[in-house]
C-alpha cells in the first residue's frame, strides 16, 4: 500500500484498485462522515473528512473528489467549498448532496444527490462516472438525470413524465414518454418539443410559456391530444399536470405529466 495512505484511510473490505481516488467528505454531522467514509473505503475509495468548511479548504489540493453537504448549520453551507475548489482546482468533479431539488448549485459543473433518496449505489455511480474524467482536462459534468430521475420516482412509472423550458426544449424524459413516442430516451434532450410535434403548438406552447414566466400550475383533465398517437380504434382520454420547477441552468422549466384515464373505443 502506498505510503500516502494514512490511518484514517485504511480499507477495511476489499483491496483498493490501483492508483486509488481520494474523496473529500464534508459533512457537520460525525456520524455521517463516519458512515460514508466506511461505505466508500469499502469500494476501494480512501476519503478524507472535515466538518467545517474551513477543515475542507485545508484538504483542498489533497483530493480528486468532493462530496460536499449543502448545509452544515451556523450559516455554513458546502457551495462556499464548492466556489473554491472550482477556481482553485477546475478540474475536481464536485457533488452537493443536500435534501431538496429547489437549491442551486451554480450549474451543470456540480452533480446533485438527494439525501434520503439518493442511495449508496447514486453516490458510488457517480464516482466511477468521474474515474475516466479525472485526468488530463477540466471536468464539466451534466448531472441532468440524477437531478431529474428523482421527480420520476415520486411520481411514479407509470405516468408519462417529461422536462422542458419554457420553449418546449425537453430536458428530460422518462422510460414510459420515450416507449410512448417511440424513441430512446437519450433522443429528447435538448430536442424541441414544437418542432418534433408541432400539432402541439396551438394547445400547449402558450400554457408551458406561462406555467414558466408565473409559475403557475396548470391541470387539464380533458382529452386535449396530449402525446395522443392515434391507435386504430382507440381514443386517449387524459390527465394532465404542469407544474413549475427551477432547471439545472437557474432557469424556470415545466414538469409535465400525464396519465391516462380512459380509453374510449372508436367505432
Amino acid at each position: 500500500m502506498s505510503n500516502e495512505v494514512d490511518q484514517d484511510s485504511q480499507v477495511s473490505g476489499p483491496q483498493l484498485v490501483p492508483d486509488p481516488i481520494r474523496v473529500l467528505l464534508l459533512d457537520d454531522h460525525a456520524e455521517n462522515l463516519l458512515l460514508r467514509a466506511t461505505i466508500l473505503r469499502k469500494y476501494g475509495y480512501l476519503t478524507e473528512t472535515a466538518e467545517t468548511v474551513e477543515e475542507a479548504e485545508k484538504l483542498l489540493d489533497r483530493i480528486d473528489i468532493a462530496v460536499l453537504d449543502y448545509h452544515l448549520g451556523a450559516g455554513k453551507f458546502g457551495t462556499e467549498v464548492a466556489a473554491q475548489l472550482r477556481d482553485q482546482r477546475p478540474q475536481v468533479p464536485i457533488i452537493i448532496l443536500s435534501a431538496t431539488l429547489e437549491r442551486r448549485f451554480g450549474g451543470v459543473e456540480d452533480m446533485h444527490l438527494l439525501k434520503g433518496y439518493s442511495s449508496i449505489d447514486d453516490l458510488v455511480n457517480a464516482l466511477r462516472s468521474f474515474e475516466a474524467r479525472r485526468r488530463g482536462k477540466p471536468v464539466v459534468v451534466d448531472a441532468r438525470d440524477f437531478f431529474y430521475s428523482r421527480i420520476n420516482m415520486a411520481v411514479g412509472d407509470d405516468v408519462v413524465l417529461e422536462i422542458l423550458d419554457g420553449s418546449g426544449t425537453w430536458q428530460y424524459v422518462n422510460e414510459t414518454c420515450a416507449r410512448l413516442l417511440e424513441h430512446d430516451r437519450e433522443w429528447f434532450p435538448g430536442r424541441n418539443m414544437f418542432v418534433e410535434m408541432p400539432e402541439l403548438a396551438d394547445d400547449w406552447r402558450e400554457i408551458l410559456l406561462t406555467v414558466a414566466e408565473t409559475r403557475e400550475t396548470y391541470i387539464d383533465r380533458t382529452y386535449r391530444g396530449l402525446l395522443n398517437l392515434p391507435r386504430k380504434g382507440e381514443e386517449w382520454v387524459w390527465n394532465v399536470l404542469a407544474f413549475p420547477i427551477t432547471l439545472h441552468n437557474r432557469e424556470t422549466g415545466v414538469v409535465l405529466t400525464a396519465r391516462i384515464l380512459e380509453r374510449k373505443t372508436v367505432l
